[in-house]
């Protein structure tokens, strides 16, 4: 282990001084003014129904100020402040723990305000990147590591982050992580995950062909130890010309830290789009694998919403894993953008047929304004219940 960190760290001190540096601000008070300010705002209805529960409903506003300072001898900052309010009565369940309105679908978007972002940057090595405190992480399509932006508690994440860009054509990212903010909110029990994790991702580009990536997430998560994983994989973003595109990934997990459960399983990835005109047409196989019903591959601080279906069945990946087969259509016709998903999930273990999801959206912005209507229906087989969730979404950035 010494002799790798030794290894790592030699890489890393030849890289931090390739590139040309940033402009900068003549000044404190010019880095202070120079700040680049905003303020979002995002009014959203969803309503659930979930068989077996009580239908639910809600009406919430996010606001998000949001300063980042102009950088001063490469140092910069970043504060980013969210509040969520619900505009209606509270009669449902925010978070699956929640013990008010017992029997309630659940609408996971806690009140509250909280700091969302709030990092000291520096910037002042070339083509390298230093981040230290509460930050937005991202990483390739958010599978593994994302910020559920689409829930309006953001999650974010207490770490150190390093990135570098110094190499032609590649960026190397490494973060150490000792908290994740999570979208429950600072008042619920589950709503910080304590760790100490590493994430290490690397990606090149090969001129028109596509995008290899490299990856490590090493998660040694404290306050819930059985989502303690080790994942190691590839991902190719690939492209053939302007219309056709294509992704492959694999991955290979298995416990970590004091996981209670020794495991080792995999994951798979087979993706493609043709665009034609307006429209693109899309087919995927994505395989969460299972170690023989033990425990299901899982990637817990991914944006979970984008994938599997969007009524969040499985936002927990099932012991027995998840095979998920999925069609797409998307267009845009007088500015509105369309798209249509059809999944057909079953287990990767003992074939159990899961059930069939559609999802449907149409959105479009009216000047500064984006309006976003969004439907999804899951129709359990073997796994759950029948799950029905509508949204009318308007959002604005000033």
């Amino acid at each position: 282990m010494i002799k790798r960190l030794t290894a790592l760290a030699g890489a890393i001190s030849t890289l931090v001084c390739v590139g040309a540096q940033a402009e900068q601000a003549g000044s404190l008070q010019e880095a202070l003014t120079e700040a680049d300010v905003k303020l979002a705002l995002r009014l959203r209805y969803e309503g659930v129904e979930w068989q077996g529960l009580e239908d639910s409903d809600a009406v919430t506003l996010k606001t998000r100020l949001s300063f980042t300072s102009a950088d001063y001898h490469g140092f910069g900052f970043m504060l980013e402040m969210d509040d969520v309010q619900a505009l209606t009565d509270v009669d449902y369940r925010t978070a699956g723990n929640d013990p008010s309105n017992p029997g309630t679908a659940v609408i996971a978007d806690p009140e509250g305000t909280e700091v969302n972002q709030a990092y000291l940057s520096y910037k002042g090595l070339g083509s390298s990147e230093f981040r230290y405190g509460r930050q937005r992480i991202l990483l390739d399509n958010q599978r593994f590591v994302g910020g559920v932006g689409w829930r309006q508690n953001e999650q974010t994440y207490d770490s150190f982050s390093f990135t570098n860009t110094g190499l032609a054509d590649t960026r190397f990212f490494y973060s150490y992580l000792y908290n994740v903010n999570r979208i429950f909110g600072d008042d619920n029990p589950i709503g910080n995950h304590k760790h100490e994790s590493h994430l290490i991702n690397v990606n090149h580009a090969f001129a028109e062909a596509g995008t290899l990536t490299a990856y490590a997430y090493l998660l040694d998560n404290i306050t819930a130890a059985a989502l303690s994983s080790d994942s190691y994989g590839a991902r190719w973003q690939g492209k053939a010309g302007e219309s056709f595109t294509y992704n492959l990934e694999y991955a290979v997990q298995s416990d970590a830290g004091d996981n209670p459960v020794s495991y080792d399983t995999d994951y798979m990835l087979a993706e493609a789009g043709y665009k034609f005109g307006a429209v693109k047409l899309g087919a995927g196989y994505e395989v969460l694998g299972s170690d023989e019903g033990k425990v299901g591959f899982t990637t817990s601080l991914a944006t979970l919403h984008k994938f599997q279906g969007w009524t969040d069945r499985f936002l927990s990946t099932p012991e027995n894993g998840v095979e998920d087969v999925y069609v797409s259509a998307s267009g845009s016709v007088a500015g509105f953008k369309l798209m249509a998903v059809y999944h057909d999930l079953t287990s990767d273990y003992q074939g159990i047929d899961y059930g069939q999801e559609i999802d449907l959206s149409v959105s479009k912005s009216f000047g500064p304004v984006s309006a976003l209507l969004k439907f999804a229906d899951y129709q359990a087989d073997d796994y759950g219940s029948d799950t029905q969730k509508v949204w009318l979404q308007l959002s604005s950035v000033f």
